[in-house]
């Protein structure tokens, strides 16, 4: 019988975030746990399919094979699916419920942790975000501690067995008809103590160290993109592997050009003269400088396009365009001669043809006229 989809099991998106799946899976277990549901011989299933689907879109890995492969991808007998457990194990299967309020669920003995992912923000400059750049960085880890080999005793010595429970890691919990597992708070779900701590360490089994990284970052990525790099996160627990380090770009404010998506955008001030004859005016592109011609009776705020001389996106497409906005900029500190040459052409624009030159302050007092009348 074919598996159900697990975005359609915990009724997510397949767009859904970590928080949302979470989420979504709450309410499914607290909907379906046998112990609310004693008379549903279904309920039962629908708790296992729910765990199932949580396992694997709560783990960044699985999920990828997931969304590529299907339930092939994250099949047991192919090595990259969950362990098979009992038809027992409820209390521990919902324990993951209450992970967040009751510490680590799992089962007996030492517990595996996969080590945290981490997230590094890296500036770029627009012309390094447009053309691909290779950036070091160097960030702050922890490793697992080479003289005790992550063991956090003393070397030459062994934890011992928590006494508080046996070994197992957990400690259960009776609220109303749950009956709810937590992390042991002596051992804090390790299943065991440290009675001589590493003197390195200091029982942590981890230390901080910095490790410098190579970041290609490819061309035409943008403002919260990102790059993982698999492995790089923090040092997993108990033999687990290590997280993974997420580069996000953040590409600085360029004293020129504003993007928008695949599209450059920028102010180009150019004289009153130029704007009412016209004109060609040199503008700046990322490869150079390039020539707009400017018609004759230019408006200030007129955007005028050149094609391809924007971005091309790291998610592949045309090259944007180059959007130029013609900002006509007003003389100042003009000379007596200058004003008095000024006037003269100012007067030379009244009367009756006054609204053929400004077409628009014609129109603007027409509307004035009308909203006092």
């Amino acid at each position: 019988m074919a598996k159900r989809d697990c975005y359609e099991i915990l009724e997510v998106s397949r767009t859904a975030t970590e928080a949302e799946i979470k989420k979504a899976y709450r309410r499914m277990a607290m909907k379906y746990h046998p112990d609310r549901n004693p008379d549903n011989a279904g309920a039962e299933e629908h708790f296992k399919e729910a765990k199932e689907a949580y396992e694997i879109l709560s783990d960044a890995r699985k999920r990828a094979a997931y969304d590529q492969f299907g339930h092939a991808g994250v099949d047991p007998s192919g090595g990259g699916g969950r362990q098979q457990g009992g038809a027992g194990g409820f209390s521990d299967i919902f324990g993951d419920v209450f992970n967040d309020i009751f510490g680590q669920s799992g089962g007996g003995g030492r517990q595996s942790y996969r080590g945290a992912d981490l997230r590094y923000h890296l500036d770029l400059t627009l012309e390094e975000a447009v053309a691909g750049t290779t950036q070091k960085i160097r960030i702050p880890v922890h490793v697992n501690c080479k003289t005790c080999d992550g063991s956090g005793a003393k070397k030459g010595t062994q934890p011992v067995t928590c006494t508080t429970c046996a070994g197992h890691g957990q400690v259960r919990m009776q609220q109303g008809f749950f009956s709810v597992q937590q992390a042991c708070p002596h051992c804090h779900g390790t299943g065991q103590m440290i009675k001589e701590p590493c003197v390195d360490c200091h029982g942590e089994g981890q230390i901080q160290e910095h490790k410098t990284l190579s970041v290609k970052v490819p061309a035409g990525v943008d403002t919260g993109d990102r790059i993982r790099l698999s492995g790089e996160g923090e040092a997993g627990s108990g033999g687990a592997g290590p997280g993974d380090l997420y580069v996000e770009m953040q590409v600085q404010r360029h004293d020129v050009f504003t993007r928008d998506g695949s599209n450059l955008y920028c102010d180009v001030p150019i004289s009153f003269v130029t704007a009412t004859l016209g004109g060609e005016q040199e503008v700046p592109t990322l490869d150079g400088k390039a020539s707009l011609k400017i018609p004759d009776g230019t408006q200030t705020g007129q955007q005028f396009r050149l094609r391809g001389k924007g971005i091309k996106s790291v998610r592949g497409g045309a090259i944007g365009d180059l959007m130029c906005r013609v900002i006509i900029e007003t003389p100042v500190k003009l000379s007596k001669k200058q004003k008095e040459l000024l006037q003269e052409f100012e007067e030379t624009l009244q009367g009756s043809s006054h609204s053929k030159h400004s077409p628009k302050h014609s129109s603007w007092l027409d509307a004035v006229k009308k909203f006092f009348d």
